[in-house]
């Protein structure tokens, strides 16, 4: 090589090898758990700010920068049931840095009824703890004369096509959790399906619909003003905010539908920085605040392992593609 370019090489790359060289050692430990995290995380929602998910989401936030020392931002990505955010998720870099807290929507449901679904549960995802589980109520207007489970399969038996229950939309928890129990009765209503819980629920009130299940702190307050009567809760056992409520289990033993939320990770996640920061999570949603916060939204804290989370879609799963095969519901 010239002296003049040899000169020239050394003058100007040499410098560029050197602070490349430097950055080895900050890249290295990005990549190690112990290191992360070493900037803000992203806690991705797959539904509305200001729903119930995005809630807890919020308050998980800050106890969790308190343990990691970045900011955790919460992103609301929603739309298509869930799809949109767990779409995002599934394609993000798998370095621990975007996570999801999920649901029955994108996670179970979604996948039995998209046939191009841009993504695959269990391929593109980590699950790393079931975080809680609400329960749902069967609510119906004042003027049914019905008082309990039993009454409402009577009822409907006695006028069949006559009695009409409300829903957030078709295919959704509160539509597949209804066909459940009405597939347990063998009995049949007529589904009416809305643009969202509450417009279905304010059609309720009004006497449009006959009855739904409903989420139960939107519910609470027409319970407790006698606008609805609350028949049951859709959970095995009873709900800590309304304890005289028997659950539909104690009809039909085999019903019990939760809306819940976990944690989960792209694929490709190291299993060492998957396993921290599922136990950060599960220390957070231990703490006392926490678990009172979620009492206060009719939510059981659970902080399982992600055994159990992977067990709950698979169970889910089965169940609710056989009520879409009875109602014939085809995916689009």
């Amino acid at each position: 090589m010239p002296v003049r370019l040899r000169s020239l090489w050394m003058r100007w790359w040499r410098p560029c090898i050197a602070a490349g060289l430097s950055l080895l050692p900050a890249l290295s430990a990005q990549a190690q758990p112990g290191a992360w995290p070493l900037k803000p995380v992203r806690l991705v929602v797959s539904s509305s700010a200001g729903g119930p998910y995005d809630d807890v989401a919020r308050a998980l936030g800050p106890r969790l920068t308190e343990i990691w020392g970045q900011t955790v931002v919460v992103e609301n990505r929603a739309g298509a049931g869930g799809t949109i955010g767990a779409t995002f998720v599934a394609k993000a870099v798998p370095d621990g840095y975007t996570m999801m807290l999920g649901n029955a929507g994108p996670m179970a449901i979604n996948p039995l009824l998209q046939k191009k679904l841009p993504y695959d549960t269990q391929r593109d995802f980590m699950p790393i703890t079931l975080i809680m589980s609400a329960p749902m109520v069967l609510v119906v207007h004042p003027s049914m004369p019905v008082k309990s489970v039993r009454d409402i399969v009577a009822l409907a038996t006695a006028k069949p096509g006559r009695i009409n229950y409300g829903s957030a939309g078709v295919g959704n928890l509160q539509h597949l959790s209804m066909e459940l129990l009405l597939s347990m009765a063998h009995s049949k209503m007529n589904h009416v399906p809305y643009k969202g819980a509450a417009p279905a629920l304010v059609d309720l009130i009004a006497g449009q619909v006959d009855l739904m299940f409903a989420n139960i702190v939107g519910a609470l307050p027409h319970i407790k003003g006698e606008r609805l009567r609350a028949i049951a809760v859709s959970s095995a056992s009873r709900s800590s905010l309304l304890p005289t409520v028997p659950a539909v289990a104690n009809t039909y033993p085999q019903f019990d539908v939760t809306a819940w939320m976990g944690l989960f990770l792209p694929a490709g996640t190291p299993r060492e920085l998957a396993n921290k920061i599922g136990a950060d999570f599960i220390q957070v949603v231990k703490r006392a605040d926490m678990r009172e916060r979620l009492a206060g939204q009719g939510a059981e804290a659970i902080a399982g392992p992600p055994e159990q989370l992977a067990d709950l879609m698979r169970r889910e799963s089965a169940m609710y593609a056989k009520v879409i095969r009875e109602i014939g519901l085809s995916p689009e």
